[in-house]
């Protein structure tokens, strides 16, 4: 029996649509409802407040999603929204999809625009991929399109990291990459995953060839990782993680590179080692990263020379869960680089994050944070007129009071 609205039956009793058409019709919107009808809707809603204690806020910490524009004052970061279709793990050949959309400051930032079209603000896509299973051996699961980077401790959402504020580390990092990338469980304790991509990113179906300092057509991308997680018989730390990659390929706008030629980018070379591991105190964990990222030789049109950079991280966590909804985390990280304008101003740069957080509403995340950041070359970069890094006036520390409330949903 067919359900109709009662203007579609005066439509049918005057003869302006007949049955079979109504039917036709019925048929096509049941089958996109049967196809709408497992994909679900997420994302979060990410704000804060923040003060950059001092004066002279022109030139701040170099970190990623900071910057002048959010000191001193109320700021929204970012809206996220997921639309995801997931593989039904039932199915030998699933197939499904995800959709993240980025809107807000933090999507110009994050700068995957294709450039087809222009710029357009405050809108970014963080992630959009085919999601692919095929029946191999234990499940072989694909990503075709575009997908977060497959290095690093961190990720872009704040929500999901020890921190609000991201470290070094993260800041030298790439965030997502336009290619396809496959992932293997062997066992419960090893896991890996390979990919191949245009280019480091973040722009999207950005070419290398295309590029002022570009490579052939056949150049592209290539990554790899693998992640040991500690199995359920080995006491308290199980579950722990160890997790190691390495990318190379062309990167546009590679941080090492600045001081050669802001236009013409370099081939890049970038290593990560991180791990989480779990302790015999209840709730309390502690991590480390190390990044390394390393730009092959290039002409330097300062010095009319030839010459390589590098820049690179460590970095120590801790997190303890004091109360159901009470608990703290912490960072400490010292980075270095040949190029100055990595990190602002300063060859090498030390920073400490103190974070607290306190969930007293139903899917609200709130937290306070306190970050510092000295500048161990003994150069001063925070602060001063704000016209150039090291300029008179500036000083060699920073500190910053932060409040961040988000919303998931």
């Amino acid at each position: 029996m067919i359900k109709s609205n009662p203007w579609t039956l005066a439509l049918i009793g005057v003869g302006l649509v007949s049955l079979p058409a109504v039917c036709r019709a019925e048929e096509k919107v049941n089958s996109v409802l049967t196809a709408l009808s497992s994909t679900t809707l997420s994302g979060y809603v990410d704000t804060s407040a923040q003060w950059n204690i001092g004066t002279g806020n022109q030139n701040v910490p170099n970190y990623a999603f900071g910057g002048p524009g959010k000191a001193d004052g109320f700021n929204l970061n970012v809206v996220k929204l997921t639309l995801e279709h997931p593989v039904d793990a039932a199915d030998a050949w699933g197939a499904g999809y995800k959709v993240d959309l980025l809107f807000g400051p933090d999507a110009n930032a994050f700068n995957t625009s294709s450039g087809i079209l222009g710029d357009v603000n405050d809108f970014a896509i963080k992630q959009a991929y085919v999601s692919l299973h095929a029946p191999v051996g234990n499940g072989l699961d694909f990503k075709a399109g575009v997908w977060d980077t497959i290095i690093g401790y961190e990720v872009f959402e704040s929500i999901n990291n020890p921190n609000v504020t991201r470290s070094y580390g993260y800041s030298i990092e790439p965030t997502t990459h336009t290619g396809i990338n496959a992932t293997y469980q062997f066992c419960d304790v090893f896991s890996a995953t390979a990919g191949i991509a245009n280019t480091f990113g973040p722009q999207i179906n950005q070419k290398t060839f295309l590029q002022p300092n570009g490579k052939a057509e056949s150049y592209k991308a290539y990554m790899g990782s693998f992640t040991l997680t500690a199995p359920t018989n080995m006491a308290w730390l199980a579950g722990s993680t160890l997790t190691a990659c390495i990318i190379n390929g062309f990167n546009s706008a590679s941080p090492a590179a600045n001081s050669f030629s802001p236009t013409t980018g370099a081939n890049q070379t970038s290593f990560y080692v991180g791990a989480t591991v779990n302790t015999p105190v209840t709730g309390l964990k502690v991590g480390a990263s190390y990044d390394y990222a390393s730009v092959a030789s290039q002409f330097d049109v300062g010095t009319a020379t030839y010459r390589s950079g590098y820049a690179n991280a460590v970095g120590g966590y801790i997190s303890y869960q004091i109360t159901e909804k009470m608990s703290i985390y912490g960072r400490g990280e010292y980075a270095s680089s040949d190029n100055p304008a990595t990190f602002g101003g300063a060859r090498s740069v030390v920073e400490t994050t103190a974070t607290l957080q306190y969930d007293l509403w139903k899917n609200v995340l709130s937290r306070l944070e306190f970050r510092w950041d000295h500048a161990a070359d003994g150069s001063d970069p925070y602060g001063g007129t704000g016209t150039a890094p090291a300029g008179a006036g500036g000083k060699g520390n920073s500190y910053i009071l932060l409040a961040d409330v988000s919303y998931k949903f």
